[in-house]
């Protein structure tokens, strides 16, 4: 029996392009680069009463990296700023940090990273 190598689901997230784009309307962007493989991520956030309400993003990356910003874009609503560094230990998030994915790690905790230095 033949191996995925990228299974189902990180590869319908990474095409689900819902908040893919940046608008340049918001005080809150990073960039960040992953120095292992080049990957990059552009994030913008819209904050409202210390929670964030939306987030649109750019990357140059992997399908982990973009099937992880995709996700983080569509779930990340509603959280409060001060929280951003529980973002990765979250049950939303569980299963991008899976034992499945472990290699990928780096690529997949790039857009975390980069809502980190955009807050």
């Amino acid at each position: 029996m033949e191996q995925k190598i990228i299974d189902n689901k990180i590869f319908n997230l990474a095409h689900d392009l819902t908040n893919y784009g940046l608008k340049n309307n918001t005080n809150y962007t990073a960039l960040v680069k992953n120095r292992k493989c080049g990957d990059k991520i552009k994030v913008e956030l819209k904050i409202k009463n210390k929670k964030i309400i939306n987030m649109k993003y750019e990357t140059e990356s992997c399908i982990f990296c973009q099937a992880s910003a995709s996700y983080l874009s569509k779930n990340i609503k509603n959280f409060k700023i001060h929280e951003i560094d529980k973002l990765t230990s979250n049950k939303k998030f569980k299963f991008l940090f899976s034992k499945k994915y472990f290699q990928r790690k780096d690529c997949i905790l790039l857009p975390f990273n980069a809502v980190k230095k955009a807050i």
